[in-house]
């Protein structure tokens, strides 16, 4: 009986590391953002690479980045920090 319990657990534990990201809406992102410290608008995913959760901040406080990666890790989600990021106006 041992063996089967832990076999069961085994397959628990695969399949939950598999786990998919899904797409946030805006107003999600943004009350996480906001619980974190961050602006409206700060946190956003690709559509394209929906595990990649971008915070645009430059420097964000060590603080506000715990926050937001803990928010990400139980989202499935890998949190990235754009900052400095220079627009050439065309």
């Amino acid at each position: 009986m041992k063996a089967g319990a832990l076999l069961t657990c085994a397959g628990a534990f695969a399949l939950s590391a598999c786990a998919t990201a899904r797409m946030h809406s805006k107003s999600e992102l943004n009350s996480i953002a906001t619980e974190c410290g961050l602006a409206l608008g700060q946190l956003a995913q690709d559509e394209e690479e929906k595990r990649l959760l971008f915070i645009m901040e430059a420097k964000p406080s060590v603080a506000k980045q715990k926050c937001v990666r803990q928010w990400a890790r139980r989202n499935h989600l890998k949190p990235v920090v754009i900052g400095d990021v220079n627009w050439v106006a065309e």
